[in-house]
């Protein structure tokens, strides 16, 4: 059987475990722990108030694509705190997604800065909480270039889920697996 792996990165908050869970079919393997008096002046959950646990290690979700193929997830605590558990998560990975809270998008520069540096491919989804900016605001906001998919979601909903791990799919699939017009054939 083959086993393909993706990781599911973000700020604190932004939606990781809700993303991780709603697509899997199995039941999510979770570390999320409740938030203790440890992380006061270490994490701000400002932006995020109603929170009351967090993620400690990393969540785990499959999704069965064929007979012989199965798809990993994993998703990557979003605190500062946690962050030296990345670089073991982005090991074997295809691709990554990174989930982006518009009310917290600088959250989301130090994903991005992780993933370029291990020149790892990846989407940027929008996590639609509520209103907020347009998808071309945030492409500014990260400084994307036009070659990394952007999309929007709603990280409860299965389907929605389910698009964005396809942006993946299709942008990995763009970028090894060449058309015949960059082959040189007519």
């Amino acid at each position: 059987m083959d086993a393909l792996k993706i990781v599911v990165v973000g700020g604190f908050g932004a939606g990781k475990t809700t993303m991780v869970g709603s697509v899997s079919e199995i039941r999510p393997l979770s570390t999320e722990e409740v938030m203790t008096q440890v992380g006061v002046g270490v994490d701000d959950p400002s932006a995020v108030r109603h929170k009351t646990t967090t993620t400690a290690a990393f969540d785990f979700g499959r999704i069965t694509l064929t007979d012989a193929t199965v798809l990993y997830l994993f998703g990557a605590p979003g605190q500062e705190r946690f962050w030296f558990l990345w670089d073991q998560l982005f090991s074997g990975s295809l691709g990554a997604v990174v989930l982006v809270d518009t009310r917290r998008i600088e959250d989301s520069w130090y994903a991005i800065d992780r993933l370029e540096h291990h020149r790892m491919p990846f989407v940027v989804a929008v996590n639609r909480f509520g209103p907020g900016p347009g998808v071309e605001t945030v492409r500014e906001a990260l400084a994307l270039s036009d070659g990394v998919p952007l999309v929007e979601c709603d990280a409860r909903d299965r389907e929605s889920a389910k698009t964005v791990l396809i942006s993946l799919v299709e942008h990995l699939r763009h970028l090894y697996v060449p058309s015949t017009a960059q082959e040189g054939t007519p």
